[in-house]
């Protein structure tokens, strides 16, 4: 099921894993503001990469899969 991010913040919400894949779509340009995808009180929880794309216009396509629980480690590359 596709929705928006409102559908995507209550499913968050129930916390029972009800999303099994994530598609975040980022457009290039600066707002300034806006609305939260993960708000306030949102049950942390790890994704794993699973593809990229990048549109002829710029927006580039996430896919992500729920992959457990946060895990901290290092912003160093080639790090854990």
């Amino acid at each position: 099921m596709n929705g928006s991010g409102e559908l995507a913040r209550t499913l968050i919400a129930r916390g029972h894993g009800l999303i099994d894949v994530y598609r975040l779509w980022s457009y290039p340009v600066v707002l300034g503001r806006g609305r939260r995808l993960f708000q306030e009180g949102a049950v942390p929880a790890a994704l794993h990469l699973v593809a990229t794309t990048a549109t002829g216009t710029g927006v580039v396509v996430t896919t992500y899969r729920p992959a457990g629980e946060v895990r901290s480690g290092s912003f160093v590359p080639g790090r854990r």
